[in-house]
């Protein structure tokens, strides 16, 4: 039964965090604050640790910074209420596995639980390269596991975007650090994904650069993307004879969920952009 440590000062968040996973399985323990937490951790063994960013004495984040010292620590998911990007990036650097927004969605909670307790352990950490608020860059390793944990992340930081192009930009998002982890990174964990976030006045700007050789629109004969407009279902049969899943549609997708899609010569660097107001 795997074992996962609550730290929260809020008492009713503990109770009901101990209640809903103690239903789903695990065995809970919990804390009122950052010391009494790194004295559990240090006194018995556990899989995950769950805490609050904002309590008193030891902070959730200074409680991750202390951890990270430990020959042994749980995986960690951070859970507050505070959005700012500071508090996000400050998470990432202390290896942080996941961000939780409070209120806490018990059923979230414990998928998000599930999620980290059955991930394989990464060989590389995620780095942050830039952590101010108009600027986050990142490098992220090459395994398919970092994908929900950056878009996680990525889906927190703050914008003037509407909810339906904020879900738009995040759909195009992870289908291009999917593309970049599995295609040009090769699944390699050793090799890194270069992400950068740049936030103006009048748009957001993801640019995404992977360590491969990059491609050709006309070889990807298996995405839709290179269809012919006389034949739009053409990449279709292409993908039954190459025995792929059907599919292939997640480029030309993007294409039409962003405003510019723009690519360097050998398609190894892409950059996407949301315009916050109508260009001029």
């Amino acid at each position: 039964m795997s074992k996962i440590l609550v730290a929260d000062d809020d008492r009713a968040t503990r109770h009901m965090l101990k209640s809903v996973l103690g239903e789903a399985g695990y065995e809970v323990a919990v804390a009122a604050d950052g010391n009494a937490a790194l004295k559990k951790l240090r006194a018995g063994a556990f899989d995950l640790l769950l805490t609050d960013v904002w309590m008193p004495g030891m902070n959730g984040l200074e409680l991750l910074a202390r951890l990270r010292e430990e020959p042994n620590h749980p995986r960690t998911i951070v859970m507050t209420s505070d959005d700012t990007s500071e508090v996000m990036l400050r998470a990432i650097r202390e290896q942080a596995y996941h961000y939780i927004r409070k209120p806490v969605d018990p059923g979230a909670v414990v998928e998000l639980v599930k999620d980290a307790l059955s991930a394989k352990p990464s060989s590389s950490p995620i780095e942050v390269i830039s952590a101010v608020p108009h600027w986050i860059e990142l490098l992220v390793p090459c395994e398919l596991e970092a994908v929900a944990r950056i878009t996680g992340f990525m889906a927190q930081i703050k914008s003037e975007l509407s909810d339906e192009d904020r879900e738009h930009v995040g759909f195009a998002f992870r289908e291009l650090l999917t593309n970049a982890i599995e295609w040009g990174g090769k699944l390699d964990p050793n090799q890194r994904v270069r992400i950068s976030y740049l936030k103006t006045k009048r748009m957001v700007q993801y640019r995404i650069a992977d360590p491969g050789m990059g491609f050709r629109i006309e070889d990807l004969s298996h995405a839709a993307v290179s269809n012919p407009e006389d034949d739009p279902m053409l990449h279709s049969e292409v993908r039954k004879q190459k025995g792929l899943r059907p599919g292939g549609y997640g480029l030309f997708m993007v294409r039409d969920l962003v405003d510019e899609l723009l690519y360097n010569e050998v398609h190894n660097e892409v950059v996407l952009v949301k315009y916050l107001t109508p260009a001029s």
